[in-house]
């Protein structure tokens, strides 16, 4: 068993990241120190000065764990990845990490490319960007590739001059096929030149190059030409007109604020390249209960810049952070150049920071909608349910159980689950239905519950008896509640199942009406009417669908790849033969299943290796 108190005593004073854990394993909170021994301790103090939100997560810490680092600025990068890894329940989140595209020209080659580009990597290329909308992006490509027809191919050249046969591109004339020779590097170079202009936002040149060469084409009764450059003239005009002038004597910068209610912020961010505002971003930010505007931003900063492979020269922030200087040597580390932060209180620049606060508002209130929306479809469900259900506690965790096969053969288990409203995929189970044969789903019901709950009490065991963390193993967390796909026979078969383990565990049942919809629950012998329009019933519903989907798509792999046979036939070494005198001694899978170590080893003509395969198969108890 894991013993805080002595483990406080083994920290070390050096750096590093900790991790503080629940009763199941699960990582719930990750955080950093100058001196690990004095911060971790600080949480289990008496004389704490914790927030609500922190000596909530602090009651559930069963243990932790942590990791030491060589620098403070080390520890930061780390408690960013765990967080990003992990996504702990009391760690302020941010929700909506992206990555943002590029435009990427490669200068260091012979004939450069223009292209698409998710990584900003330290090579001899020139990016552009970040664009908020990879659409934008691309149509930019687009559109320098048609106006100064660059290759759009991936040959090395001028290694590979003519070993293929030129592309549609082409012949469609947007590439003059450096690839055959056809121009030459400085000829080439000298339509990059110009694209490269163009990304950097000078487009003048541009205009009045596309506007000359319309009307040239017009001139030459060329009509055609002529209406391809007016395309071309309008939408260079297009993306013009999209980005803003800030400040000609600008530098790259971001400008970052946001907005809060009790339980959620919304980030706006404004990029400004080349002292024009190139695109803006709103991020979501989750659990900031209890905490300060300061606190707010300085997660901010740290989870959005370790995400984003661009840094540019200059931060200006809303409120002050904490660790500035340290974020700021990490900044300037990624970057590899000097990163100032800044937090303007007055002239343009404050007002630059007041717009993105006021667009933050107007999308919290927005978001604040979308939330309390999704609150009420998922935990709000299953408090409904809980209030219908008349249970004392309240519902968290849901598990569901269904049964696929063809007409009673080749039968598979499933079991879905959901958490505060939501499916948990990662906790889903199958089942290859062992010993109940037939088509009987009261007793396959009845199999693939008692097994896994069979697996909770295994589990449970080894953690005890082996000392290991809370949360090992698939099964060992129980469900507050079970859900069965029927009425009052597959209830039946559930609770027979938690009689058998000595398990007391509400079951419900999912009754459908004669057209295969969801009707209502059975319960404690009755069948309680549920409100159709109620988020309630529209969680059982999905909750519903999901089990006799994931049962389906199990059964249907299985028979797809030929798998699903008789269960003896898994049984390593037990072949036709075996089986057949299996089933002549005791007549059914069932009774095999039933029989003891030693009743399988008198069977005659049946070695001691293959009765010891056949019952381990049996009791072993495994999922699939």
């Amino acid at each position: 068993m894991f013993d805080i108190k002595e483990e406080l005593k083994k920290l070390p004073r050096q750096p590093g990241v900790y991790m503080m854990k629940d009763p199941y394993d699960n990582i719930i909170y990750v955080g950093k120190a100058i001196r690990l021994k004095d911060r971790v301790r600080q949480y289990f103090q008496n004389s704490a000065n914790l927030s609500p939100k922190i000596a909530r997560m602090v009651q559930t810490v069963a243990s932790f764990e942590y990791i030491v680092t060589d620098s403070e600025v080390e520890a930061l990068i780390l408690e960013n990845n765990m967080i990003k890894k992990h996504q702990p329940k009391y760690n302020t989140m941010l929700k909506d990490d992206k990555t943002y595209p590029y435009i990427k020209v490669t200068v260091d080659e012979a004939f450069p490319r223009v292209l698409l580009s998710r990584e900003l990597r330290k090579d001899k290329a020139k990016y552009y960007g970040p664009y908020t909308n990879v659409g934008a992006a691309r149509e930019t490509i687009d559109l320098i590739r048609k106006v100064w027809k660059i290759r759009n191919c991936s040959r090395i050249l001028p290694r590979d001059i003519g070993k293929e046969r030129e592309c549609l591109y082409y012949h469609i004339h947007q590439c003059d096929a450096p690839c055959q020779g056809f121009i030459g590097e400085e000829a080439y170079r000298q339509h990059i030149e110009p694209a490269i202009d163009f990304l950097e936002g000078h487009y003048d040149p541009v205009l009045k190059m596309l506007r000359t060469k319309m009307e040239e084409a017009s001139e030459a009764m060329d009509y055609e030409k002529a209406a391809e450059y007016r395309d071309q003239l309008f939408s260079v005009q297009a993306i013009s007109e999209k980005q803003k002038i800030i400040d000609a004597a600008m530098d790259d910068k971001d400008i970052i604020a946001f907005a809060r209610d009790e339980h959620e912020a919304v980030v706006q961010v404004y990029f400004i390249r080349n002292g024009k505002m190139i695109g803006r971003d709103q991020c979501r930010m989750e659990g900031i209960e209890d905490m300060s505007g300061r606190e707010v931003m300085t997660d901010f900063v740290k989870q959005f810049y370790s995400g984003t492979p661009y840094v540019p020269k200059e931060l200006m922030l809303q409120e002050e952070i904490n660790e500035a200087s340290i974020i700021q040597s990490w900044l300037t580390g990624k970057r590899g150049r000097k990163v100032y932060i800044k937090v303007p209180r007055k002239g343009e620049k404050s007002k630059l920071i007041e717009m993105a606060s006021q667009n933050a508002s107007m999308a919290l209130q927005q978001f604040g909608e979308q939330l309390r929306k999704e609150e009420k479809r998922t935990k709000g469900a299953m408090e409904e349910l809980a209030e219908y259900l008349a249970l004392d506690e309240d519902i968290s965790r849901v598990e569901a159980f269904d049964i696929s096969n063809t007409s009673g053969i080749d039968s598979v288990g499933s079991m879905v689950v959901f958490e505060e409203g939501k499916p948990k995929k990662n906790d889903y189970r199958k089942f290859k239905i062992k010993w109940s044969t037939g088509a009987n789903d009261y007793a396959q019901l009845e199999e693939v519950l008692t097994r896994r709950l069979r697996h909770a009490i295994e589990e449970q065991k080894e953690i005890i008896m082996k000392g290991l963390p809370a949360g090992y193993g698939k099964f060992t967390r129980l469900p507050d509640l079970i859900l069965m796909d029927g009425g009052k026979g597959q209830v039946t078969a559930a609770k027979k199942a938690l009689r058998t383990v000595g398990l007391e565990i509400p079951v419900c049942g999912m009754v459908k009406d004669d057209k295969h919809r969801t009707r209502g629950l059975y319960f404690n012998n009755t069948e309680v009417p549920i409100d159709t329009r109620s988020e309630c019933f529209k969680l059982i519903t999905r909750i519903q669908d999901e089990a006799h989907r994931f049962a389906i798509d199990y059964h249907r792999k299985l028979r797809g790849t030929k798998q699903v046979k008789s269960v003896l036939e898994d049984i390593p070494g037990v072949g036709p033969a075996t089986r057949k005198l299996l089933l002549g001694k005791f007549g059914s899978v069932h009774n095999i299943v039933e029989a003891s170590r030693e009743e399988l080893e008198k069977v005659e003509g049946l070695r001691k290796k293959q009765a010891d395969a056949v019952y381990d198969f049996f009791h072993h108890l495994e999922s699939e």
